[in-house]
């Protein structure tokens, strides 16, 4: 992959006005791989790597996905804010520049910081990280709870439904009409709920596995909402990698189990069993979501693969589970027990 030039000139200029290189530099822009939504480069400065990163209007999906480049600024304040609440376990970030909506961050060497999602598609499941990440989302959503200063901060409610909710539970409302009454429910009890700053995107692709934690990048949908939608999207990921790799299913569920006891065990902001209804039914959603939305995962690409994750998740969305433990055993039946 080859950066433009004027891609170049536009991340050296965002550079300079962000102090990160002299006003003679002019250093080596190497492109990154991963996500979507993103132009993610690395920068060879005289100072040292930097990671610059600038938001795309068109998302690289097959679908036609549209978002706010603005959501960037959203990305830098989540960073801002979460690495107060916990310090180390996102990354640090070195300057801002609005004018190419652009921003830079300190570079994590990937032989030290191995992909959580790469570890977990090659079978090697560390249950650790998953305890960790749990109680990660726990902190910040316990941090943040309740807050006027960042609800208004992250009122981000537009870039959410142009990220999340509608390129996920309103595609798979359109490909699945008999499922739409529960997936544009889902779509409003979530709009609804205004409790914690949320990331919006907790996948494994976005979660780094350093020797001391797991660290979480990618916080371009953030926005104060609904916790549940964050515990729900990761554990998602978790589910699908049993469709991908079934001989290590029981280690996923084991990560599966260990994330949301992590995560449970720390939920004081509101009634635990409420969050875990809201998380349970979104979940559902989210499953059919990574199949018939407009970001479907690409590792599941066999109907042998996808068919099962969807007869669950559509019987789920009929039928919607109170509880994860349902949830959970209803996947069991439908994917590892036929």
């Amino acid at each position: 992959m080859s950066l433009s030039a004027a891609d170049a000139l536009n991340l050296t200029a965002a550079l300079r006005r962000m102090g990160l290189i002299e006003p003679d530099e002019s250093p080596g822009l190497t492109p990154l791989t991963g996500g979507v939504s993103s132009l993610i480069v690395l920068a060879h400065t005289r100072a040292g790597p930097v990671c610059v990163k600038t938001a795309l209007a068109q998302l690289k999906v097959a679908a036609q996905w549209f978002a706010p480049v603005e959501r960037n600024s959203a990305e830098v304040a989540w960073l801002r804010t979460a690495s107060a609440i916990v310090p180390g376990e996102v990354p640090t970030v070195l300057g801002e520049d609005r004018e190419s909506r652009a921003f830079a961050m300190a570079y994590l060497e990937p032989r030290d910081y191995p992909v959580w999602k790469g570890e977990l598609l090659a079978g090697r499941v560390d249950r650790s990280v998953a305890i960790r990440v749990g109680a990660m989302l726990a902190d910040i959503h316990c941090a943040s709870a309740h807050r006027a200063d960042l609800a208004a901060a992250f009122a981000n409610d537009d870039n959410f439904f142009a990220l999340r909710l509608d390129p996920y539970l309103g595609a798979a409302a359109l490909a699945h009409p008999d499922c739409a009454p529960a997936l544009h429910a889902l779509i409003e009890t979530t709009a609804g709920h205004r409790i914690a700053l949320v990331h919006g995107d907790v996948s494994p692709k976005n979660i780094l596995c350093g020797g001391q934690g797991p660290v979480l990048l990618d916080a371009e949908c953030a926005w104060y909402g609904d916790p549940a939608f964050d515990l729900a999207f990761v554990l998602n990921h978790l589910l699908l990698k049993c469709a991908w790799l079934p001989t290590r299913a029981a280690d996923f569920l084991a990560a599966f189990d260990d994330l949301l006891d992590s995560y449970r065990r720390r939920i004081d902001w509101e009634a635990p069993a409420a969050l875990e209804r809201r998380a349970a039914r979104l979940l559902a959603g989210l499953l059919l979501a990574r199949i018939d939305g407009k970001s479907p995962v690409e590792y599941l690409t066999e109907p042998a693969q996808r068919e099962p994750v969807r007869a669950v998740a559509r019987a789920l969305l009929l039928a919607p589970p109170d509880t994860m433990a349902q949830l959970r055993a209803a996947w069991v039946r439908g994917l590892i027990d036929r």
